[in-house]
C-alpha cells in the first residue's frame, strides 16, 4: 500500500468524534489483514462476525476463521457497556490485529463500517480485485458515537415500485453510511405494495396502475405502460431480517385517511360513497393531492385495523407510520355519513373528524406496545396523545410537537427532499422543487434554535425522504439520492457545528475518497460537475418552484 493509499482512507464519513492517527511525526506502521487473519466474535457480536465474513471476505478473499482475543493477527470483536449502546472503538495495532469494541451490538457493526471505509475503496467491491495483496491499514484508534438515534431514509414505493432486490440494496448502502431507520412508505393512491392475506384485492386490484404520468402532474406526457407489483409476506419478513442484520429498524407506512386511491380501488365501501361512485375508482395514474379519501365508517375502522394486525406480524418495529397527511376534506363537507359523525362525536368540523380518526389508531397502536408516527398534518384538530411527528412542511409543525412534549423526526421538504433538484441547470433530471444542492443538506440543522435543551431533546432524530413520482429506475433514484443522502448522514451521526461554521471544505474533500467507495458500491449518483449526459433526461417536464422556499 502506497503513501497516498494510506492517505486516502483515512476520508471518513460521517466524521467520528476521535480519529488519533498516533505521532503524526512517525511513519504509522501497517496493520495486514490476511488469510491467517482470524475473527473472534465475542457473545452479542455474531451479526457483525457473519456480515465481515460476507463482505471483507468476498471482497478480499479472506477466510477470516474463527479465533482468540488473545491471539496475534485478530480481528477481534467485543462489547463494553461502558460505551454508548450505539458507540464503538476501533484500535488498530501491528502487534495484535484489529479490536473493534461496541457499547451494544449495533455499535460493534458501525464500527465494522469504519473498517470496511478505512481499508480502502476495495472493500466495497463483490470480488478481490489483487487476491495475492493482503488489505491494510495504519496503526490508528477511532472512538465514536452518533448524535441522534434516528437516522432515516424514507423510501417511497408506492408512486414506483422498487423490487425486493432493490430494497435489500438500499439496506446495505444505508449501512454504509451509519443510518439506522428505513422509513417504508408502502401504500399510496398509485399503489399498495404489501400483501395482506385477508383483503387479497389490496395486491391483486390495488398494486397495479394501467399507465403513469411522466414528470410533473402537469405534463402532457404519459407512459403508457401498466405499472405495478408488491412485496409477499415472505418478502416483508426476509427485507426485515436483513434489516435487523444491519442494525436497521423497518417503520412500515400504511397511509390513512388520505393518499387511500388505491386501497379504495380495491375495496369502494371504504371510500365516501355517499358523495362519489368509489366503484368506479381506479388506482391513481397521475401525481399530487387526491380528493379521495377514507370514509370515517366503523367499516373502515375495522379494516384497517385487521390490515394492521396484519402489519404489526410482520414489522416489530415499535414505531408504525399512519401518513395522515395531504387529506383533503371536501368529500367530508358534503358526505351526510361524515357530517353524521362530526355531530354524534361533538367534534371540531372536519378537522376534528381527521384527528379523531388518527386518535382512533394510537390508541390501538398503544394498547398493542406500538407508537403511532404521522407527517406534522397531524396536529391538525388536536394531536393524539402518544403520536410522533414527523416534520416535512418545514420546522413548525417539528417546534409545535416538541413544545407540547412530542417527540419530533425533522424531515422539511425544504432542506432533506431528496426528490428535489440538485442544481438550477436546465440538464437536471425532473427538476422538481427547490434548488438543495449537497452543499445545503450538509448545512442543513435537524434541531431549531428557538426549542429549549428539553423541547430539544424531543427532536429524536432526522431523515431523508425519496418520493418516487420522478424517480422510475434504480438509476434515477440513485441520482437523487446520492451524493446528498451522504450529506444528511453526517448531520444525523456526527456531531457538527451550527450551520455557518461548518467545514464544508473538509467534507467536500472526504467525499472525494467517498465518491470511489460508491462508484465500487455501482451507486448511479449526481456528479459535482453536474449529470452524465445517460443521466439526463430531455423534454420529461418538472416543476422548478421560484424564489426562496417558504416556512424554514
Amino acid at each position: 500500500m502506497t503513501d497516498l493509499e494510506t492517505a486516502a482512507h483515512t476520508g471518513l464519513i460521517p466524521a467520528p468524534l476521535s480519529h488519533d492517527l498516533g505521532d503524526a511525526g512517525a511513519r504509522p506502521r501497517t496493520v495486514r489483514l490476511g488469510a491467517h487473519t482470524a475473527l473472534a466474535a465475542a457473545p452479542g457480536t455474531e451479526a457483525t462476525a457473519r456480515w465481515l465474513r460476507a463482505t471483507l471476505g468476498a471482497a478480499f478473499a479472506l477466510p477470516l476463521p474463527p479465533g482468540s482475543a488473545e491471539a496475534p493477527d485478530t480481528l477481534a470483536l467485543a462489547l463494553d457497556p461502558a460505551l454508548p449502546a450505539e458507540g464503538y472503538r476501533l484500535e488498530a495495532d501491528a502487534r495484535w490485529g484489529v479490536r473493534l469494541t461496541g457499547g451494544g451490538p449495533a455499535g460493534v457493526f458501525w464500527g465494522a463500517q469504519t473498517l470496511r471505509q478505512l481499508l480502502g475503496p476495495a472493500a466495497f467491491r463483490r470480488a478481490p480485485l489483487a487476491p495475492e495483496r493482503a488489505p491494510g491499514l495504519p496503526e490508528q484508534t477511532v472512538e465514536d458515537a452518533p448524535r441522534f438515534g434516528w437516522r432515516g431514509l424514507m423510501l417511497d414505493v408506492a408512486r414506483h415500485f422498487l423490487p425486493k432486490e432493490g430494497v435489500l440494496r438500499y439496506l446495505d448502502l444505508m449501512a454504509a453510511h451509519k443510518l439506522n431507520v428505513l422509513h417504508f412508505h408502502l401504500t399510496d393512491d398509485q399503489g399498495w405494495r404489501i400483501e395482506i392475506l385477508r383483503y387479497p384485492e389490496l395486491t391483486a386490484t390495488g398494486a397495479w396502475r394501467e399507465r403513469s404520468k411522466l414528470g410533473h402532474r402537469d405534463s402532457p406526457l404519459w407512459d403508457p405502460r401498466p405499472h405495478g407489483g408488491y412485496y409477499t409476506q415472505d418478502d416483508i419478513r426476509e427485507i426485515v431480517a436483513y434489516a435487523a442484520e444491519r442494525q436497521i429498524t423497518v417503520v412500515p407506512e400504511i397511509d390513512v385517511p388520505g393518499h387511500s386511491q388505491a386501497a379504495i380501488a380495491a375495496y369502494p365501501e371504504l371510500g365516501n360513497a355517499d358523495v362519489v361512485d368509489t366503484a368506479a375508482l381506479k388506482v391513481w395514474d397521475t401525481w399530487g393531492v387526491n380528493p379521495n379519501v377514507l370514509a370515517p365508517t366503523d367499516t373502515t375502522l375495522r379494516f384497517y385495523e385487521n390490515v394492521l394486525e396484519e402489519v404489526l406480524g410482520l414489522f416489530p418495529s415499535r414505531f408504525v407510520h399512519l401518513g395522515g397527511d395531504e387529506c383533503p376534506k371536501d368529500q367530508w363537507r358534503a358526505s351526510p355519513t361524515a357530517q353524521a359523525r362530526i355531530a354524534e362525536l361533538s367534534l371540531d368540523g372536519e378537522d376534528g373528524l381527521q384527528s379523531w380518526f388518527i386518535h382512533h389508531f394510537d390508541r390501538w397502536l398503544t394498547e398493542r406496545g406500538r407508537r403511532l408516527v404521522g407527517w406534522d398534518e397531524i396536529l391538525e384538530g388536536g394531536l393524539a396523545e402518544g403520536a410522533t411527528v414527523s416534520s416535512w412542511r418545514g420546522y413548525a409543525g417539528g417546534i409545535a410537537a416538541a413544545k407540547a412534549g412530542h417527540d419530533v423526526v425533522m424531515c422539511p421538504e425544504q432542506q432533506v427532499y431528496l426528490d428535489h433538484r440538485q442544481d438550477a441547470s436546465p440538464d437536471e433530471p425532473v427538476p422538481i422543487g427547490y434548488v438543495r444542492t449537497l452543499e445545503d443538506v450538509y448545512r442543513f440543522e435537524p434541531v431549531p434554535p428557538d426549542l429549549t435543551d428539553d423541547q430539544a431533546a424531543r427532536v429524536i432524530g432526522t431523515q431523508a425522504n425519496a418520493w418516487a413520482e420522478g424517480m422510475d429506475s434504480q438509476q434515477r433514484r440513485d441520482y437523487q439520492v446520492f451524493p446528498r443522502l451522504v450529506a444528511l448522514a453526517e448531520v444525523a451521526w456526527s456531531r457538527l457545528p451550527a450551520p455557518k461554521l461548518r467545514d464544508y471544505q473538509d467534507f467536500t474533500r472526504r467525499m472525494t475518497h467517498h465518491y470511489a467507495r460508491l462508484d465500487a458500491l455501482g451507486v448511479g449518483y449526481r456528479p459535482p460537475g453536474g449529470p452524465h449526459p445517460w443521466q439526463k433526461r430531455p423534454g420529461i417536464l418538472g416543476r422548478p418552484f421560484e424564489g426562496a422556499p417558504p416556512n424554514v
